[in-house]
C-alpha cells in the first residue's frame, strides 16, 4: 500500500512538473492577441497571432526605442500567409522581465530569451526577423544557434562585426554612431527622454502613428523601463564586444539609404561574413523601415521566407 502511494505521489509530481514547465497565459487586449510567457523569474509579454496556422513559426524582434507594437501591420500580413507569429517585448521592455543589473542585458542573455520563448511555444525551428537592436540579437542567434533558424531577416542593422569594424575605421559610421556613447552614460539619457513629457522620445517616433506612439509610451513610462532599455547599449557596445564571425543562415538585409544611424559601407562590409545564401536590398527609406516603406519591406520579407 505504501509503495502504491509512493509511486502515485511520484507520478503526481511528474505531472505537475510537466504542467508548470510551460507557463503561458493567453489573453486579448484592444483587438490583439497576447501571451505572457514565464521563463524562470522573468515574464515576457508577447504579441501572438496565427498560432493555429499550419505554416512555419516566425519570431519578430523589435529595437530601441520601440516595442512589439512596431510589427502590428506585418503580423497581419504574415498570418494571412499561413504563418504562426510570436513578437515579444524583449528584456527590459516587458514589465516583469526587467532585471536591475547592466550585465543582465548582455547579448548572450537577450539571445537566450528568444530561444527560451521559442521552446515554451514548442517551436524548434523558426524564421527570425529583427529591426535595430532586434537585428543585432538576430545576428548573434544566427551565429550561435544556426540550427534553430530557417531564415534571418535583418532590418537596418548589418552584421555586427562589420558594424563595429566600421565604427572604428569609417568616418561616416563614426559620425552616425555618436549617439551611442551618449546613450551609454549613466542617468543623463533617462532624464533627457523623460523631460517635457517625453517629448524627445516623441521626436524619434516621427514616422509612427498616434496610436503607435501611445502604445510605445505605455511601456516607456513604466518604472525603470528607460533605464532597462538603455542598458542594452551599456552592456554590449564596448571594447570587449564579442565577435560572431561567419553566418551560414539564409539571410536578407534590408537597408534604407537615408538611415541616420547606419552607414551604407557597414552594410556592404557585411558581405564578407555571409557564407550562405544571402540578399541585400537597399531602398529609398530611413531607419524606420516598417513605418516608412511597409509595402516594399513586407513583400521583400515574404519573398525571402517563402
Amino acid at each position: 500500500m505504501i509503495r502504491i502511494l509512493f509511486y502515485g505521489l511520484c507520478f503526481l509530481v511528474i505531472l505537475m512538473t510537466i504542467s508548470f514547465s510551460k507557463e503561458i497565459h493567453y489573453y486579448n487586449n484592444d483587438g490583439e492577441s497576447f501571451a505572457d510567457v514565464k521563463i524562470n523569474d522573468l515574464v515576457f509579454n508577447c504579441r501572438v497571432a496565427g498560432l493555429e496556422n499550419s505554416g512555419d513559426a516566425i519570431i519578430l524582434l523589435h529595437g530601441f526605442p520601440e516595442t512589439s507594437r512596431m510589427w502590428h501591420n506585418l503580423i497581419k500580413v504574415l498570418v494571412e500567409n499561413n504563418y504562426r507569429v510570436i513578437a515579444p517585448d524583449q528584456r527590459g521592455y516587458s514589465q516583469k522581465a526587467r532585471p536591475n543589473n547592466i550585465e543582465d542585458y548582455r547579448i548572450d542573455k537577450l539571445s537566450d530569451d528568444v530561444i527560451n520563448i521559442a521552446n515554451q511555444f514548442g517551436v524548434n525551428k523558426f524564421h527570425l526577423v529583427g529591426h535595430d537592436w532586434g537585428s543585432a540579437v538576430g545576428w548573434y542567434l544566427s551565429s550561435k544557434h544556426p540550427n534553430r533558424l530557417i531564415t534571418f531577416t535583418a532590418l537596418s542593422v548589418p552584421h555586427i562585426d562589420a558594424f563595429f569594424e566600421m565604427m572604428k575605421t569609417n568616418k561616416e559610421q563614426q559620425k552616425k554612431s555618436q549617439y551611442i556613447s551618449w546613450f551609454r552614460r549613466p542617468v543623463l539619457p533617462e532624464i533627457y527622454f523623460k523631460i517635457f513629457g517625453y517629448k524627445n522620445l516623441d521626436r524619434i517616433w516621427n514616422k509612427s502613428s498616434d496610436k503607435e506612439k501611445q502604445k510605445y509610451l505605455e511601456i516607456f513610462k513604466q518604472k525603470g523601463a528607460l533605464r532597462a532599455t538603455l542598458n542594452w547599449y551599456r552592456a554590449n557596445i564596448n571594447n570587449s564586444s564579442e565577435s560572431i564571425g561567419d553566418i551560414y543562415t539564409s539571410t536578407l538585409i534590408i537597408y534604407g539609404r537615408k538611415d541616420m544611424a547606419v552607414a551604407e559601407r557597414s552594410v556592404d562590409e557585411s558581405e564578407k561574413f555571409l557564407k550562405g545564401e544571402y540578399y541585400i536590398e537597399k531602398i529609398d527609406s530611413g531607419h524606420w523601415l516598417i513605418q516608412e516603406s511597409f509595402d516594399v519591406v513586407s513583400n521583400t520579407i515574404l519573398n525571402h521566407i517563402n
